[in-house]
């Protein structure tokens, strides 16, 4: 299967922030919005994959802004990198301002999916090619996630994290 691009999975999803959804202070519940990436993520990974996929990991989250009652948001979930059965999603979360429609962005996080057969397996995914600036500095960027994910995780020894060394190192 030839590679895809990181347009051909993206996934966006678009939605309007109710009542039940708040907290005391009417703003969008952290786990709300968590629960809204995690299904544009899935659905990113599985149109790349072709596959049942399961999150492996929240790499990165980051509630930079509020968003408030009544706010239409959009999650816009794109796949940064695929290795052999997982793949990296990184996801852009956008509000817009319910009484000018400006659009700013809210918040972002990186996800990690992996995709499995039938039987819960991992199996290979293919890879993709990213094509534009933002594609290419989010796939470079990737595989450094990765390595410290591992490292942290304790899958893989720090010496052998080859592309974290490079960033502390000079050739």
């Amino acid at each position: 299967m030839a590679p895809k691009t990181p347009k051909e999975s993206k996934t966006v999803m678009t939605d309007m922030v109710l009542p039940g959804e708040t907290n005391p202070l009417n703003n969008l519940f952290g786990g709300e919005l968590l629960a809204r990436m995690d299904r544009a993520a899935s659905i990113a990974a599985r149109r790349h994959s072709r596959r049942i996929t399961v999150t492996a990991s929240v790499n990165h989250v980051a509630f930079n802004r509020n968003v408030p009652l009544g706010s239409v948001v959009t999650i816009e979930a794109s796949l940064s990198r695929a290795f052999r059965t997982s793949m990296e999603v990184y996801i852009d979360v956008w509000m817009e301002d319910r009484f000018t429609g400006e659009r700013s962005k809210a918040n972002e996080a990186i996800y990690t999916f992996v995709a499995v057969d039938e039987t819960g397996k991992p199996t290979d995914v293919p890879e993709i090619t990213p094509e534009t600036d933002l594609e290419k500095e989010r796939y470079a960027g990737a595989l450094r996630r990765r390595q410290l994910s591992l490292v942290l995780a304790g899958k893989m020894k720090p010496g052998d994290a080859t592309e974290l060394k490079a960033l502390f190192t000079s050739s």
